[in-house]
C-alpha cells in the first residue's frame, strides 16, 4: 500500500479542555535516518496527553506538535540507517509525539514486536506505561524480588503495570485507590492489599500491613501533600520515586530528620525528554526481562475503552474523570 502524502491527526486548537481536540488532515511525516513510518492501528492515550492539551506539558525541541505517545502498528518505511525493522513488521512504539495520527514516526530503537497474540489495541497499550514503570521502579527504585513497593493509582494505566510487574519479579506490592471496586480490581491483578485512600490512612495502613517495617520503594504520580506522607512509608533505605505532580509541584511539609536518619532518597524523572539512546536502554531491557511474561501471557495491559481517533475529546473526558480501571485507547486503521 503506498504512503499518502496526506493523513488525518487529531489537532489541538489551542489550549484548553478536551473540546479543542478535531479531526484535521496534514502532511504525512518522513522518517529520518534512524527513524521508521509506522501505519498506525492504534494509539494510547495517558495523562501526559491531558496535559500537553491543556498548555502545561509542550512537546519537547524537535518532536512532533501532534498529542500522542504511544502506538502501534506496521513499518511502512524507514530511513537509511533504520535498519532493525522491516517493511511489513508489526511494532509498538514509545514515540516523542504524534501518535494520534494515522502515520507516525519513531526511532528503531524504541520500538518492539507485538507480544504473541496481541492485536493492535493491546500492542499500543504497552509503551509509555511499561517505559515508565520499568525506568522508575526498577531502575531507579530498584525493586526486587524480596523488596516492597507502595504505588499509587493502582488502576492507572501505570498503576496496573506496576502491580503486574512487582508481581512477576517476586515483589510484594501494595496499592491505592479511589473505591471499592477499584481495590479489588488491583487485588486481582497481584496486590499483596490495596488501600481505600478515601476512607482508609494509607501511612498507618502500610505500617499495619507491614509490621512497621515499611517499604523500599514508593512510586507516586500525587506529589504535593503526599510527600511527606509517602516519607512516612518508607523503610531504611528505601527511595520515594516521584513520576508525576497531579497535586502539585510543592510539599509544605517535609521531616528532614526522618530522611537523614532511615537514609531515604527522594528522586524522580521524566520519560518524554530523555535522549533516544536511554529510551533504547529500556526498550532493551523490556525486551530481555518483560517481554517473556507478555508472550506467555503472564502480565499486559487491561484495557478499559477504545474510541475511534475522531473521538479523542470523549477519550480524554474519560481520562479526566478518573473512573477507569486499566487503559483508555484509540483505534486508528483496521
Amino acid at each position: 500500500m503506498p504512503v499518502p502524502a496526506q493523513m488525518r491527526f487529531v489537532e489541538a486548537a489551542g489550549a484548553g479542555g478536551p473540546e479543542v481536540l478535531r479531526l484535521a488532515t496534514g502532511p504525512t511525516p518522513a522518517p529520518a535516518a534512524d527513524e521508521v513510518l509506522i501505519r498506525v492501528l492504534a494509539a494510547g492515550v495517558n495523562r501526559p496527553d491531558v496535559s500537553q492539551r491543556m498548555g502545561v506539558y509542550p512537546p519537547p525541541p524537535g518532536a512532533s506538535p501532534i498529542i500522542g505517545l504511544e502506538v502501534a502498528g506496521e513499518v511502512v518505511g524507514r530511513g537509511a540507517a533504520a535498519t532493525s525493522w522491516q517493511i511489513g513488521d508489526r511494532v509498538t512504539a514509545l514515540v516523542n509525539g504524534g501518535g494520534y495520527a494515522e502515520y507516525c514516526v519513531a526511532p528503531q530503537t524504541q520500538c518492539l514486536p507485538w507480544p504473541k497474540g496481541y492485536d493492535a489495541v493491546r500492542a499500543a497499550a504497552i509503551p509509555e506505561t511499561y517505559f515508565t514503570v520499568w525506568a522508575n521502579l526498577f531502575q531507579i527504585g530498584g525493586l526486587a524480588a524480596g523488596k516492597a513497593a507502595l504505588v499509587h493509582g493502582g488502576t492507572s494505566g501505570i498503576g496496573v503495570t506496576a502491580i503486574q510487574l512487582a508481581r512477576e519479579v517476586g515483589a510484594a506490592v501494595y496499592a491505592t485507590a479511589g473505591s471499592a471496586e477499584k481495590c479489588a480490581a488491583c487485588v486481582t491483578l497481584g496486590a499483596t492489599a490495596a488501600i481505600n485512600y478515601r476512607e482508609q490512612d494509607f501511612v498507618a495502613e502500610i505500617k499495619r500491613l507491614t509490621e512497621a517495617r515499611g517499604v523500599d520503594v514508593v512510586m507516586d504520580m500525587v506529589a504535593g501533600d503526599y510527600v511527606d506522607r509517602d516519607l512516612r512509608c518508607l523503610g531504611f533505605g528505601g527511595k520515594l520515586v516521584l513520576i508525576a505532580m497531579m497535586g502539585g509541584r510543592y510539599a509544605e511539609k517535609l521531616d528532614l530528620g526522618a530522611i537523614s536518619r532511615l537514609r531515604l532518597t527522594i528522586t524522580g524523572s521524566t520519560m518524554r525528554p530523555r535522549t533516544t539512546a536511554d529510551k533504547g536502554v529500556i526498550a532493551q531491557e523490556l525486551r530481555e526481562q518483560v517481554w517473556p511474561a507478555l508472550d506467555a501471557g503472564r502480565c499486559g495491559p487491561v484495557i478499559f475503552q477504545t474510541f475511534p481517533l475522531g473521538e479523542a475529546a470523549a477519550a480524554h473526558r474519560l481520562m479526566e474523570s478518573s473512573t477507569h480501571i486499566g487503559k483508555i485507547m484509540l483505534t486508528v486503521a483496521d
